[in-house]
Formats: C-alpha cells, structure tokens, sequence
C-alpha cells in the first residue's frame, strides 16, 4: 500500500470514528433520553450533529494524518490592506495583505506543511502590505517557490524576491520594477470656475503635490527625492533577493518583459507550467510527489470578475501604487 493511500485511509477511519462517536452521543441526548414524541425531533438532531461531527473529524484528521505537504497561497489582485478597490483603474479587488500574511504563518505553524508555493498575479500594490507579504514568505521555515501566471508585477515582483526561486509561464508579464509620483494639477481648471487655493499649513513642504496649486521647483525637487530613494530600496531588494547586480536591475529601466526575457536577464530561475512547479518543489523536498493545500481565503465569483484585463494594463502603465502620500491629505501619489 502506497504512503498516500495510507493516509487516505486513516484520515477517512478518524473521520468515520469521530463522527460515530458523535452519532452515538446525540442518538443517547436527543432520541433514547426523551419522550416518544420527541424521537423525530430527536432524529433530526442527530443528523445535524452527525454532519457537525464529520466536519470535526475531518479537521481532527487534517491534523493528525494530513493529505497534504505543501502550501499554496495566492497573491491575486492589487496588494492592498483591506483588499478593497486598488489604485488601477477600473477598481479591481485583490485579497486582503493581511489574509495573505495569515495563511503565510498558517502554514509555517502546520506541522504537516514542508514548504510554501507563492502564486503571484498582481499588477502590485501599496508599499507596506507588499513588504508584510515578502517578510512573512521570507520567514516561512523551509523552501518557497514563487510562481507568475498572468502578471507579476512591481509589489507582486517585490513579494517574489522573499521566495528562493520565482518561476514563470513563457508568455507571463514580470517586472515593472521603477517607481512614479504623480499628482492631477487642475489649479487652471480651478481658475477657470473661480475656486481658489487657500494655504494653511506648517512646514513649507506640508502641501507639496496638492492639486489645486502648481509645483514650486523646491517641491519637484522634495518630491522626486521621495521616488528616488523608494527607487533605490527597490532596486537593492531586487539585487538581494535575486543575487544580481544593481546596475543589472536599473537597466531594466522598469520595463516589464515576458517569461524567457525575464529568465535571461536573471529576473525569472525558470519557465514552466504548476505542474513543472510541483515537480520542482518536490525535487526540493527530496520526495516523488506532493500535495499542494491553498492557505489564502478564497475570493467570491464577483471579484474574481472584476479583475481580469485591468491588471495587465496596469502593469504596463504606472506600475504598482503605494499608499503613502506626501501627507494624509494629500493628492501626490508615489508607486512602484
């Protein structure tokens, strides 16, 4: 008999045991204990515990016989705190960072969980969660695979870099690694309808990037700074996680480029399918073959509908939008 075949059959004798012994104590609780007339009731009841008692059993036998070696979690959507509407157009709704961060750590806490498969199609993402993401995945004791299928891009791509390997599909959108500031300016328009731009502030940059007033030099100069220095964190993560070069990564130049451009220029190990993935986790691992459980909380149909489409032509335009403004109050956005 087969290792797997093994734990099918003592997971299904656990969860048969279990959900007996709950059978026989409701039986004894709502049948035999009352009155005649209470047996149907009683019955009903029994059925209901019964089902309680195989959804039991079968958590008890996840813990004690799991059928499963490796851990799936998806990074899908734009990366924001709350998986609400992120910052590509069309409002596209990603699962929430801090979902991802708990199944990353549900996992590494599972006894039965050898290594982490990080599946990536994202356009990116604010800053913060992306890093909560990438520290959690570096984390995880034991080997982690990161996988693109559509789009990894920019925060998804920095997620990608906590991973000891990232592989990707030949036709995969990865990159994206550059950083953007912008602001609307519509102080004419504001002109133009009479509204003005009254200032109080403290701190002479307090206001920099508001778009009912024009950019001084001195707040160019302020704000290209701020995309300076997250351009340079960018680029020494990258050049750390992928053991590459910085000047390799600036030349990139924020482009995004498909699966075997991105394998030559060092931003990809490997192109493959899951399953090429699987096999590598398992070659990893030092067995045959695995079995992959999904620890990220899994999207309803109308979200997953939204997406789609918006997240390809993202990554192609601004990049991955942070959540950090020039103040709270602000109209100056920075982005990956």
């Amino acid at each position: 008999m087969t290792a797997g075949r093994r734990t099918a059959v003592a997971r299904a004798a656990v969860v048969l045991l279990v959900a007996a012994v709950v059978a026989a104590v409701g039986w004894y609780l709502f049948v035999a204990a009352p009155d005649d007339l209470a047996d149907l009731l009683g019955t009903v009841l029994v059925v209901c515990v019964v089902g309680v008692g195989v959804r039991l059993g079968a958590r008890l036998a996840d813990r004690t016989h799991p059928d499963y070696d490796v851990a799936e979690v998806a990074v899908e959507g734009p990366i924001t705190r709350d998986g609400g509407p992120g910052p590509a157009p069309g409002g596209s709704v990603g699962t929430p960072a801090d979902d991802i961060v708990d199944g990353v750590r549900a996992a590494d806490d599972d006894g039965g969980v050898d290594a982490l498969v990080v599946k990536l199609n994202t356009p990116g993402g604010e800053v913060l969660p992306s890093e909560d993401i990438r520290r959690a995945v570096e984390e995880f004791d034991g080997p982690t695979v990161a996988y693109a299928t559509d789009v990894c891009a920019s925060g998804g791509y920095w997620i990608a870099t906590g991973c000891d390997e990232l592989w990707a599909h030949d036709v995969s959108v990865v990159g994206s690694i550059g950083v953007i500031g912008s602001s609307v300016n519509v102080s004419e328009l504001a002109d133009r309808l009479g509204v003005s731009y009254e200032r109080f502030a403290a701190g002479k940059y307090k206001d920099a990037g508001t778009a009912l007033k024009d950019v001084s030099e001195d707040e160019r100069d302020y704000l290209q700074g701020i995309v300076d220095d997250y351009y340079e964190d960018f680029v020494e993560r990258v050049a750390a996680g992928r053991g590459m070069d910085p000047q390799t990564v600036r030349d990139t130049e924020a482009r995004v480029y498909l699966g075997e451009d991105a394998v030559e220029l060092g931003l990809v190990d490997r192109v493959g399918t899951r399953d090429d993935v699987e096999d590598r986790v398992a070659t990893l691992l030092g067995v045959d073959e695995v079995s992959v459980r999904e620890f990220t909380p899994r999207r309803g149909v109308a979200s997953r509908l939204r997406g789609g489409a918006a997240h390809v032509a993202y990554a192609f335009g601004a990049g991955v939008a942070s959540a950090f403004d020039a103040d709270d109050a602000a109209d100056f956005r920075f982005r990956f």
